[in-house]
């Protein structure tokens, strides 16, 4: 079925089963081969991406039609979750649908509530929903063509990562259980989009004392073997409290 075909036949039971007038859209973060995730949809019949969202339904709290939704796309469960912004422009989302007819459900004005997901990359099977053809992993720094104001979305949601850098546990959910602190600095990196000295990270990261150093070293490199660390999470949550306290 196209996806005009399917928009249109599946509006009656939208307005049956969700709440009218919000709706939720996740930008969800991954860190891989040294660079920045976003998990994104394409539509069918277009060549636009969307962020993974849908609508909350109307026996259903915010965070759990949140929750729902992420896991329907990724097939994890317990993701880290963090509502950042509602986006309420007029016509946000509206001219998407011009052409289709005034009474369908996706047409009405909706306020979005964002939120940013954070996530192992390892552990997402990424799963498209009916509406789309295909979903991705994408660079934050080369995102594709973005319908409806995804795109915006999008950017705020990193502006928001970045400012919650030294109070929110972003490694811990970006990074495997066991990592090393070239990986750790290069997720830093990725995420405020700047080289970073590397003497100085490891000095500020070993001051805080949120990281345990395990007793066995990385094998299998051409160089000398790097150590590896995990985080302390009793530490690392404790430390999140008054903030890492540091300019990067």
């Amino acid at each position: 079925m196209s996806f005009r075909d399917l928009i249109i036949a599946r509006s009656d039971a939208a307005y049956e089963k969700f709440l009218p007038h919000i709706s939720v859209d996740c930008v969800v973060f991954g860190f891989h081969d040294a660079t920045l995730k976003v998990l994104l949809t394409k539509l069918k019949d277009s060549d636009a991406w969307l962020l993974p969202g849908g609508y909350m339904g109307k026996e259903e709290e915010l965070n759990d039609a949140a929750n729902r939704l992420l896991y329907e796309r990724t097939g994890v469960g317990n993701i880290y979750l963090q509502q950042f912004k509602v986006f309420s422009e007029i016509k946000r989302s509206e001219p998407f649908f011009s052409d289709y007819p005034d009474t369908l459900w996706h047409k009405m004005r909706f306020l979005t509530v964002g939120f940013y997901a954070l996530v192992d990359y390892t552990k997402v099977q990424p799963v498209p929903d009916e509406f789309s053809s295909d979903i991705a992993w994408h660079d934050v720094a080369k995102l594709p063509n973005m319908g409806m104001d995804h795109a915006h979305i999008t950017a705020k949601a990193l502006i928001k990562l970045r400012r919650e850098l030294n109070y929110k546990p972003v490694g811990y959910n970006l990074l495997p259980e066991i990592f090393t602190m070239p990986e750790l600095q290069r997720l830093y990196e990725a995420i405020l989009n700047k080289s970073l000295n590397r003497g100085n990270f490891y000095r500020k990261m070993m001051a805080y004392d949120i990281l345990d150093k395990m007793p066995e070293t990385r094998k299998g490199g051409a160089h000398k073997a790097p150590n590896l660390y995990r985080f302390n999470l009793e530490r690392y949550t404790a430390a999140l409290q008054d903030g890492l306290k540091e300019g990067w």
